[in-house]
This record gives structure tokens, C-alpha cells and sequence, in this order.
């Protein structure tokens, strides 16, 4: 997530096309991520108040990745698209269409209330636009989101055709021995459903939750990286990976040196204007101790 969701976590703002032109070569260098965020609503509109053209914004942003042979993925609103309100079915199919021919693999479909009324048809949307179809469970707790909740939902969105499930712990308030029985169940539905694991790393579950949905078979995880990872925005990539690597998990290993150079660069842009908008919790962190 580390251009998408780290910045917009962190201060409800994103760095510019040139920035994102600029920075694309040295994630790609850092050779550990195997997909990269996009775009979602939030990128658009700050694309707007730049006066530039969010089409080609996403178009930019996504052509160095597929080059490198790196997926990209969106989050995606499910009865809003990308607005924060509802818009017409016409639209929705057209979005998609629109959202593969700018160069965006994977769709992340969600419905804060988890509705399936709002989720499924956008679902078939997606697949027939050419997209991969990744439908959300949108984690909280309470008495009625159970794991049994959790399961029968991912149930419908694969039975309606989702390539994928996503646990969405937007809140990271998922409890870990909790999101590792989610996974585990849906992976006993359809073994080779690919399953991914979002989450922030505010309330101090997430590092815990992410060992057990690896170890209950989860096959991506979601991370930021320094100087935007912990407080309000994701893990960093460097702990997960030294925490899965000890846990014997096989890993793809980080080229340091390129690690570096993002990390200077998203503190230039934190220098520069950015940095206006992002709290002073969120520079409290340093994952190369």
C-alpha cells in the first residue's frame, strides 16, 4: 500500500503524479511486493485539487509496475464506485471498464455494512470489465461479527464469483486468534481461494494478527513502510517481513538500498507541502532499529 492507502492513513493526502512517476522505479527496485495499491477514492479527488487528470494519473502510476510484472489493485467502494455516494448500475459497469483499460488488475470491493446487495453486483461488473474480483469482509467486533459471520459471508461473495476475499481490518481492531479461525474457514470453503490481509496498525493487534493469518494460510499481506508506517497507517514492511522470516515462512527478501531511497523520498514529500497534513504521531516510528 505504499503509495495509496500510507499516505491517506497517515493524513488524508497523496503526493502527486511526478512524485508517483518519480518514486515507481525504486518501490519496483525494493523487489518484495507483488502487488501495489492504486488508487481509490481519495487519490482521485487530491488528483482533482492538483488540477491534474485522474485517468491519467492511474495510467501513469500503474504502467512501471506492470512492466516489472507487479499487480496493481484499487479499493472500491461497491454501490459508490469510487464517490462516497451511491451512483446508477450504467456507471458501475462502465467504471470497471474504465479502471482496466487505465491499467488496474485487481479490484477491492467493499460495503462498510457488509452487505452482499451492494457487494455481489459489483462483483459481476468486475469480472466481466476483465478485472480480478476481490470481495471484502470489512472486520470489526461485536456479539454478531463472529467467525461464523465472517465465513458465511466470504461463502456468498465466492459462490457469486469472487476471485478473492480480502479481510478488511481497516480499523485493525480484528482480534488475531479470531482472523486467523476467518481464514482458516474460508480456506476449508475453497483451498485455493487467495486470501489478503489489510489492516492499520492504530489500536497494536495488527503485527499479532498478521503472524495468524499467515500461519492459518493467508497469501498476501498489506504494508507500508517508514517514514508512514505504525500510528493510523499499516505495518512496516521490514517488521513483517523479519517477523515471518523467523516464523519460517518463505519470503521474498528487501533490497535495502532502494528501501532507502523511497524512504528519503517520502520524507522530501513530507518535507515539502505534504507534511501539512499529516500529524506529528505519525512520524513517532522507526522500523530500522
Amino acid at each position: 500500500l505504499v503509495f495509496r492507502d500510507m499516505w491517506q492513513s497517515a493524513g488524508k493526502y497523496q503526493p502527486r503524479v511526478d512524485q508517483l512517476g518519480k518514486v515507481a522505479p525504486a518501490i519496483i527496485k525494493m523487489g518484495c511486493f507483488d502487488r501495489v495499491e492504486t488508487n481509490g477514492g481519495g487519490f482521485e479527488q487530491v488528483n482533482l485539487l492538483y488540477g491534474e487528470n485522474p485517468n491519467k494519473s492511474v495510467r501513469a502510476w500503474t504502467k512501471p509496475f506492470h512492466e516489472a510484472g507487479i499487480k496493481t489493485h484499487m479499493l472500491d467502494r461497491a454501490l459508490n464506485g469510487l464517490r462516497m455516494s451511491p451512483v446508477p448500475k450504467d456507471v458501475r459497469k462502465l467504471f470497471y471498464k474504465v479502471k482496466k483499460a487505465q491499467g488496474t488488475d485487481i479490484t477491492r470491493i467493499f460495503c462498510g455494512l457488509n452487505d452482499p446487495r451492494n457487494v455481489i453486483p459489483s462483483i459481476q461488473y468486475a469480472k466481466e470489465a476483465g478485472m480480478i474480483a476481490q470481495a471484502s469482509l470489512c472486520i470489526t467486533y461485536s456479539p454478531i461479527h463472529t467467525v461464523e459471520y465472517y465465513v458465511n459471508l466470504a461463502k456468498q461473495f465466492i459462490e457469486a464469483g469472487a476471485d478473492e476475499i480480502c479481510l478488511k481490518d481497516m480499523a485493525g481492531i480484528g482480534r488475531p486468534v479470531s482472523l486467523g479461525k476467518i481464514v482458516e474457514g474460508i480456506k476449508n470453503l475453497k483451498k485455493d481461494i487467495v486470501i489478503q490481509y489489510h489492516s492499520h496498525a492504530g489500536p497494536g493487534f495488527n503485527m499479532a494478527s498478521i503472524l495468524e493469518v499467515c500461519n492459518a494460510g493467508c497469501d498476501y499481506v498489506d504494508t507500508g513502510m517508514s517514514p508512514l508506517s505504525w500510528g493510523t497507517g499499516h505495518a512496516d514492511i521490514i517488521a513483517v517481513q523479519e517477523m515471518l522470516k523467523d516464523a519460517g515462512f518463505k519470503v521474498k527478501e528487501i533490497n535495502m538500498a532502494a528501501y532507502m531511497e523511497v524512504r528519503t523520498m517520502i520524507q522530501e514529500m513530507c518535507d515539502d507541502f505534504l507534511g501539512y497534513y499529516i500529524p506529528d504521531l505519525n512520524h513517532i516510528n522507526n522500523s530500522l532499529l
